[in-house]
């Protein structure tokens, strides 16, 4: 249901500096574009902000971010809403759907440290911080004599417990870094050969509600192409694997030349068992490649991977 008074636009976002630095963006870009409008930012508490101590996995997954945010778009309260695509579930809730997906920053993850400059440069046994069963796998998949201990927090929250000793480094993702203007903590970019990110990791997707086709309208200039096709890849790959925040799946797709290339990974919590692997093919088939690259690494042992995990949980 939308809101009468259509003059005023309302954008909800979570509450941490990150998104509303996102969220702001956006809301810039819209003002720009339609300056007869008034576009406004409605912060909204999600339980993931809420429960800071508990892991994702345990209150809901990522997607703990994004339900508070979809139930006020339901009820008309916003008009639209802007998330960190890879928080968003790849099954979309019910009269809702992706109406725009921003340029993406870089995809890539960042190591933060405090006792080397590389991951290759960390001592044995130093401990790093991170909350993602995704990074935690990949990194002891190749460095399987360092410490993880889930992290949980804003970045500055993060960052304040690595300078107060709690870890030896952080890893944290490099677009979330580059949006708050804190590169100059990154010790080292991670290549996509140690790790692959999330899918849709660096990307911002503004989510509208179906029925809601005067703002689809305005907002359809800020979707660019060639980052909604390597986002589809991506979550095709994820959603074919039945993925989620408690699964170390990982994806990352590049579009240029008219050419897609998507890699994919899947691996066990430890990092002892890696899937990995990668498809090419043309932009317009991208959830084709991604569904298509889920089903190689299913066949080459991830399905066994992932009934392990499930049953583990």
């Amino acid at each position: 249901m939308a809101r009468a008074n259509r003059h005023t636009l309302l954008i909800g976002t979570r509450g941490s500096r990150l998104a509303r630095i996102q969220a702001e963006t956006v809301r810039a870009m819209l003002s720009s574009l339609h300056p007869e409008r008034a576009w406004l930012l409605r912060e909204i508490r999600s339980e993931g902000d809420v429960q800071r101590q508990a892991s994702l996995a345990s209150i809901g997954g990522r997607g703990v971010f994004v339900k508070a945010l979809e139930e006020k778009l339901l009820t008309g309260e916003i008009d639209l809403a802007v998330h960190s695509l890879k928080d968003m579930p790849t099954r979309m809730a019910t009269g809702l759907k992706i109406g725009a997906v921003l340029p993406r920053e870089d995809a890539r993850d960042a190591l933060v440290s405090r006792a080397g400059p590389t991951v290759d440069d960390l001592p044995a046994g130093a401990v790093v911080g991170t909350g993602s069963p995704r990074r935690r796998a990949q990194l002891l998949a190749h460095r399987g004599d360092l410490v993880t201990q889930d992290v949980r927090g804003n970045i500055d929250t993060r960052l304040r417990k690595l300078k107060s000793g709690d870890y030896d480094a952080l890893v944290l993702a490099a677009a979330a870094l580059v949006r708050l203007r804190r590169t100059s903590a990154v010790s080292q970019y991670l290549p996509l050969a140690l790790m692959l990110p999330a899918a849709g990791q660096g990307a911002l997707a503004v989510e509208v509600r179906q029925s809601d086709e005067e703002v689809m309208e305005l907002i359809q200039p800020l979707n660019h192409l060639p980052t909604e096709r390597a986002v589809s890849a991506e979550r095709a790959f994820l959603s074919a694997l039945g993925g989620g925040c408690a699964v170390p799946v990982a994806a990352h797709a590049a579009v240029a030349d008219e050419r897609l290339d998507l890699q994919g990974m899947v691996a066990d919590l430890d990092g002892r068992k890696v899937i990995r692997d990668s498809l090419s093919g043309s932009p317009l088939e991208a959830e084709d490649i991604g569904r298509r690259l889920a089903d190689r690494v299913l066949n080459q042992g991830a399905a066994q991977i992932l009934r392990e995990g499930a049953s583990a949980q």
